[in-house]
C-alpha cells in the first residue's frame, strides 16, 4: 500500500482529467471514493465540484489558505474525524470535500474541508507549502498549473 506523498500524487493523477476544470464527476469509482454506490434516477449521482484542483482558496471561517490538490465528491474521511468537529459546525457529508496543501501563520499542513466552508482566495499570493512545487507549475490567476512532475 502506498502513503504518504506517493499515494497524495497517485491520487492526484487518477483525479485530473475529470476535476482540472470542475467537471461532472461520477461517484461510484471516482477517485478514491469507496463509499456504498449511490444512485439517483438513471442509477448515477452525479456531483459539481465548485472548486478544481490547483485552485487557491481560503476557509470561510479559519485563518488558513490552501492549493486544491484532490476532491473527493462526497465526504470520505473516517467518523471519528467528522465526530471531532462540534456539531453546530459539522457540514454536511453529500457535498466535495477538498484536499489541501494548506497553511496558516506559523505551519504548513494538509487539511480536508467541505466546499461549504471554502471560498475563493483573490490575493494572487503563492501558497508557501513545501509540497506546491512537487505538484505544480507556475501559479496564474488563483491556479496553478499542472505542470508539475506528474504532467
Amino acid at each position: 500500500m502506498t502513503t504518504g506523498k506517493a499515494a497524495r500524487q497517485g491520487c492526484v493523477w487518477q483525479n485530473l482529467t475529470a476535476l482540472l476544470h470542475g467537471v461532472d464527476m461520477d461517484t461510484r469509482g471516482f477517485g478514491h471514493y469507496q463509499g456504498p454506490e449511490m444512485s439517483a434516477g438513471d442509477g448515477m449521482l452525479k456531483t459539481q465540484a465548485k472548486f478544481a484542483i490547483g485552485q487557491v482558496v481560503r476557509h470561510r471561517f479559519h485563518p488558513f489558505r490552501g492549493v486544491i490538490f484532490d476532491v473527493d465528491p462526497v465526504f470520505n474521511n473516517t467518523e471519528e474525524w467528522y465526530n471531532s468537529i462540534p456539531a453546530e459546525n459539522r457540514p454536511a457529508k453529500n457535498q466535495p470535500f477538498y484536499h489541501l496543501l494548506a497553511e496558516n501563520e506559523t505551519s504548513y499542513y494538509t487539511a480536508y474541508v467541505s466546499e461549504q466552508n471554502l471560498v475563493r482566495d483573490d490575493s494572487g499570493e503563492p501558497v508557501d507549502h513545501p509540497e506546491v512545487g512537487e505538484l505544480f507549475g507556475h501559479l496564474n490567476d488563483g491556479k496553478y498549473d499542472l505542470g508539475g512532475p506528474l504532467h
